[in-house]
């Protein structure tokens, strides 16, 4: 009975809870129990406790609370072995597998990514939480798209080896339908004007189609907006979305819109006045702009008359200019009164012209289409029709230009063409058949950027029993510096009606042409 006794004190002190433990103590060792999936390295990341250090309860109660919140384990406890530190843990399950069914309107492929991008994936500690968060984000997504109706249910299924599969079925439902859209306060404009601008509506014949009487709240946001610009472009500057309901039937299958709105007043445009530094004379400044005295204020309008100005002063080098409209709102007598304040800057230089892109045309190519010259002041007009006029060559497929202040300096920028190259060639061949001519053969070549130089050069043979015909064109759009093309023509042809129903004779010719001409090119700002 006495040597029982002594052995179960034996072991009591050797190996029991912490709780029967002598602290502090210092740990001489950490064995770790019970894990199977889970790396040491992971454990003890997570375990701010190493060999050595000096713990007492209270160290080892806030490592087990840190070591639990890795996510990785169900349970944490902690034993000592003497100077031993036993780690004992349950392993939380992994995820084996992932299956969805029932998705149609979203790709498998986009809910997996959404389930990767949410901390749940083949392979991942499964957690509980993590699966009901991913439910409820599901159903915003479905809702988000007028399925209001939609349905998530996840079904875990154990696997051995403490690993689990996640069965995720999806009842999208059809998407809601919109039965009304109401407008409510609109005095000056008519529910068929409003309602005409937006992009929601009403069931009709093209809904099959257009889908757009199913309801999407990324829609009515923009609706909204364009609701907004309407009435703020009409000079109804106080104008108000007041509020926004959105409701759906008991079976989640009609939707009903209705928005409450406060137009206010219509203000007209006072005094409109040009300050700042005015380099133009006001008259030339004041022909841009699209608002005057007496006309509907439209904040579209205002806007487009301060880019009219800006683009008006960057033709003349002014390439930094701003224009910043102030409008000053008078509630008695509804006008609004329009200051530009100009502030032009210095004139600005082009230092230098970059083009790049150009594999095969030569720089010659690119830069007798541009207007705009080194050294020059710049012009906003110029860039902008050299940029067209590349554009129309047809040798590239795309034509970018970008402007760079020069480091350093503040009236002076570099331009950057950037240009991308498409095929300019052409090849054509045809077979045929007729009962006069026998077997037509014809086959043509045609470059119109030739080894890059900018000219076209054509070839085409025509060959049959009665008719051989050789012919070639060339141009040059350059001919002249500035910009008068010459071409040339040539043909060869040989006609053989020996044995034919109009007759018996040969006849050949030969002749040729030479052309000129100018293209232009008109702009307006």
């Amino acid at each position: 009975m006495k040597r029982t006794l002594i052995l179960i004190l034996i072991s009591l002190f050797w190996l029991s809870p912490l709780q029967a433990q002598t602290f502090p103590f210092v740990v001489s060792d950490i064995r770790v129990e019970g894990v199977q999936q889970v790396d040491l390295g992971t454990v003890f990341r997570n375990f701010p406790i190493s060999t050595g250090d000096q713990v007492d309860s209270a160290q080892l109660a806030a490592a087990t609370r840190q070591l639990f919140r890795s996510g990785f384990f169900d349970d944490v406890q902690l034993n000592r072995d003497g100077d031993v530190l036993v780690l004992v843990l349950r392993e939380r399950p992994a995820v084996a597998i992932i299956r969805i069914a029932g998705n149609k309107a979203i790709k498998e492929e986009q809910l997996r990514e959404g389930l990767r991008q949410s901390g749940l994936q083949e392979g991942d500690v499964f957690r509980r939480a993590t699966l009901d968060q991913i439910e409820l984000d599901l159903m915003r997504v479905y809702a988000a798209q007028g399925r209001y109706g939609a349905n998530i249910t996840t079904e875990v299924e154990n696997l051995p080896g403490n690993r689990v599969a996640l069965n995720i079925n999806i009842t999208e439902g059809r998407i809601a339908t919109i039965q009304h859209i109401n407008i409510v306060g609109n005095e000056s404009f008519s529910d068929a004007e409003l309602l005409d601008l937006f992009s929601l509506k009403l069931p009709n014949w093209l809904s099959f189609w257009r889908k757009d009487d199913q309801y999407s709240r990324e829609k009515l946001a923009g609706d909204l907006e364009r609701l907004r610009s309407h009435y703020l472009d009409r000079g109804f500057i106080n104008f108000s979305i007041d509020s926004t309901q959105v409701s759906v039937s008991p079976d989640k299958q009609d939707v009903f819109i209705t928005v409450g709105i406060s137009e206010g007043q219509q203000f007209r445009v006072g005094e409109v006045l040009l300050i700042g530094n005015l380099v133009l004379p006001e008259e030339q400044l004041l022909s841009k702009m699209s608002l005057g005295e007496g006309d509907v204020f439209s904040r579209r309008e205002m806007t487009d008359s301060q880019e009219r100005l800006e683009r008006l002063l960057g033709d003349q080098g002014f390439m930094f200019a701003n224009v910043s409209p102030i409008p000053q709102v008078d509630e008695a007598s509804g006008t609004v009164s329009l200051r530009y304040f100009i502030e032009p800057g210095k004139p600005t230089y082009v230092r230098r012209i970059l083009v790049r892109g150009n594999t095969r045309s030569t720089d010659e190519v690119v830069r007798r289409e541009i207007e705009q010259m080194e050294a020059g002041i710049v012009s906003t007009s110029a860039i902008e029709r050299s940029r067209t006029r590349l554009e129309r060559t047809g040798h590239f497929r795309s034509v970018n230009v970008e402007t760079r202040p020069v480091p350093g300096t503040d009236d002076q920028i570099d331009i950057e063409f950037s240009v991308e190259e498409q095929q300019s060639g052409q090849l054509s061949a045809s077979i045929g058949f007729s009962q006069s001519e026998g077997i037509i053969i014809q086959l043509g070549v045609s470059q119109d950027n030739f080894l890059g130089s900018g000219k076209s050069v054509a070839f085409n043979v025509s060959n049959s029993s009665t008719l051989t015909e050789y012919s070639f064109n060339y141009l040059d759009p350059y001919f002249t510096v500035d910009g008068v093309s010459r071409g040339f023509n040539f043909y060869y042809r040989e006609e053989n009606f020996d044995e034919d129903d109009r007759g018996d004779y040969n006849t050949d010719g030969i002749g040729g042409g030479v052309t000129f001409g100018y293209q232009s090119m008109t702009s307006s700002v």
